[in-house]
């Protein structure tokens, strides 16, 4: 590997958080110079010089290889994280060192999880940048690839399966650059469309700015303390709700439905699954709420749930209710919805619907094995048949998935935290969720949790986000480097 051409292609993601860096500080002027000025300025400025550094001295090459290119992915991602935490280290209040890096593993992973009990105490700029991370982070690998792999180059299509699974390609068919670039597209229009509508719908163009960073990024960070119902506004849960569910479905499927004008891509098996469930589960927590006195009316009662189970399922943080006083049964059906979650191809975290569909299948496939030997049985979601060697790394995903949960859980147990804490904590930060249960709920933060806890749900994070794979490659790549 060349440390040269990691370094410089680094530096890309590194001017990126520049850039929104200095984009908050010009909210800060606008605002009247707020409190987060000088630090904003500071981090920007160091941000900036460190992400420029290596373009003086180490030329731009059009060959990476697949080592150096999880290798950028994965320091990009710790690099802005690091870099990302100093305008809360700086700015203080309630920023310390340890909940400041969490705060921002949890911005630029899209979680959305937060330690600030008083987020409305922040100036406007530090709530800006903090959105900011969602939409850097929503975009993700994507945005990297863009900037850095040429089209030319055999890895970029290795790498673009960190956020293209295969499973949800039977609806669509196109090159890998244009298949980069659809994806980016559709969440900029998402983006742009969510912060009109906003508009339209009388929320103030700072805070729809900001919301609609959340929204498509389906991360969760908010400018108001009870979040999306701050705005009291039933046209705003429903357009947050709208746009949530378009922010998880397959930005593939989205594409093809206004390239062709035409319905048939919404007939994706995936995407039925996926709505089906969201049904599923919003009729039996309506049901279970509106049963056990949690809510005055039916209509109330389908409002906070039908939101409550997207947010947990698209893995957006926002909040119309507080879930913490919520009996078992739709406690439990919101946490499932958010080990789920949406589908591949979108911003959300999770498992993906679709590894889900095809461990459905995959089963299905082999208790008719075994009631018919003789019988050659296959895989197919719609019109793909999937192959072996293609069921097979999703499948041990899901493995993977469980044994680092199963491992969260019981390291954070061994730090003191509660179980309830510990259970919930380390299935929203894997999952990206964010809000969790109990205290850690939709109007709860995780401030109470004790310093290793909260690095435990940072790593935790940082592994649902990149899907673990390329973590554990990078891991591989240093052992075996030292060993040699």
């Amino acid at each position: 590997m060349s440390l040269k051409v990691i370094s410089r292609n680094v530096g890309y993601a590194l001017l990126v958080s520049a850039l929104f860096m200095f984009l908050s500080v010009i909210v800060s002027v606008l605002n009247g110079n707020d409190s987060g000025l000088s630090a904003l300025l500071i981090s920007f400025s160091v941000t900036f010089i460190t992400g420029i550094f290596p373009f003086f001295f180490v030329r731009k090459t059009s060959h990476i290889t697949l080592h150096e290119g999880y290798t950028i992915i994965v320091l990009s991602w710790l690099l802005s994280f690091i870099f990302g935490m100093l305008p809360y280290a700086l700015w203080g209040g309630p920023f310390t060192l340890e909940n400041a890096w969490f705060e921002s593993v949890s911005g630029f992973t899209t979680t959305g999880a937060t330690i600030l009990e008083d987020i409305e105490a922040l100036p406007k700029s530090l709530l800006f940048w903090r959105t900011s991370t969602h939409f850097i982070g929503g975009l993700g690998v994507v945005v990297f690839l863009l900037l850095i792999i040429p089209n030319s180059s055999p890895v970029r299509l290795r790498l673009t399966q960190m956020e293209v699974s295969s499973l949800s390609k039977d609806t669509y068919h196109s090159r890998n650059d244009k298949t980069v670039r659809m994806f980016a597209y559709v969440y900029l229009g998402i983006c742009g469309v969510s912060f009109l509508c906003y508009l339209a719908a009388g929320m103030p163009a700072f805070d729809a700015i900001c919301h609609a960073f959340s929204v498509s990024a389906t991360g969760g960070f908010s400018t108001k303390n009870l979040s999306i119902g701050a705005f009291n506004s039933v046209t705003i849960d429903i357009l947050t709700m709208i746009f949530m569910l378009a922010s998880s479905t397959h930005f593939g499927i989205i594409y093809l439905t206004f390239a062709t004008r035409a319905l048939k891509p919404l007939k994706n098996p995936i995407l039925g699954f996926y709505l089906s469930y969201l049904i599923v589960a919003t009729v039996i927590c309506t049901i279970s709420l509106k049963a056990g006195g949690m809510e005055p009316t039916w209509g109330k009662s389908l409002l906070d749930s039908s939101f409550t189970v997207i947010c947990y399922a698209s893995t957006t943080g926002f909040a119309i209710c507080d879930n913490a006083a919520w009996p078992m049964l739709p406690c439990f059906i919101i946490m499932m919805a958010g080990i789920v979650c949406g589908c591949a191809g979108s911003t959300t975290g999770g498992v993906k619907t679709d590894r889900v569909v095809m461990l459905q299948k995959a089963i299905g496939r082999q208790v008719r094995s075994i009631l018919h030997p003789s019988v050659v049985t296959e895989i197919k979601i719609g019109r793909s048949t999937l192959r072996d060697e293609e069921i097979y790394p999703h499948l041990l995903y899901l493995s993977m998935f469980l044994i680092f949960m199963l491992l969260s859980v019981a390291l954070t147990l061994f730090t003191g935290t509660s179980g309830s804490d510990a259970i919930s904590g380390s299935i929203s930060s894997l999952c990206n969720v964010g809000p969790a249960l109990g205290d850690l709920g939709t109007h709860g933060n995780f401030n109470g949790q004790n310093t290793v806890t909260k690095f435990i749900f940072s790593v935790d994070m940082f592994l649902g986000r990149l899907e673990i794979y390329p973590v554990l490659a990078v891991i591989s790549m240093i052992f075996k480097r030292n060993k040699n």
